[in-house]
């Protein structure tokens, strides 16, 4: 299933990951941004690997007019226990729109697989945005050295 957005100029499709797209996914997340400083170590050895793809609902975001197909961002369902494992969007494609749009293609696919609720275990700095979202703010998940030694805001998007 392909769907189109207008939130950036030229607009965008998501569709769903493929196993070849593992690698790509795997740079957005070690590359991101978000990431840096204290938090590198939770994404410095990270993989997204094809298996991976193919176990969980993965979709992309790429650019409706890039033959190329340059994935701009993605996020994972997993639907036992129901959680938003990942969203990642490139950085220097922030701001447009396209985060939006994959919380909002998730939230879809979430109804469509009958699920009324989906947890998320957001990277601290990533709070505000799934808040701006829709999220609602349910607890905190403890750190669990050595992986991550920070606290983590805990929210879920509740399906329509």
């Amino acid at each position: 299933m392909q769907v189109r957005s207008t939130s950036m100029r030229g607009g965008i499709v998501i569709r769903r990951a493929a196993a070849r797209d593992a690698k790509r996914l795997t740079r957005l997340v070690r590359g991101s941004r978000a990431y840096e400083g204290q938090y590198a170590a939770m994404v410095a050895g990270y993989r997204v690997g094809p298996d991976y793809v193919e176990t969980h609902r993965v979709f992309v975001a790429v650019a409706a007019d890039d033959a190329a197909g340059r994935v701009l961002g993605f996020y994972s369902l997993v639907l036992v226990p129901p959680e938003l494992d990942l969203l990642f969007v490139e950085d220097g494609m922030q701001g447009r729109g396209i985060g939006r749009s994959l919380v909002e293609h998730m939230k879809s696919e979430a109804g469509a697989a009958g699920l009324d609720r989906v947890r998320v275990v957001s990277h601290p700095p990533a709070e505000g945005f799934y808040r701006g979202v829709g999220a609602l703010f349910t607890g905190t998940v403890s750190a669990n050295p050595p992986a991550v030694v920070w606290d983590r805001p805990e929210l879920e998007f509740l399906i329509q």
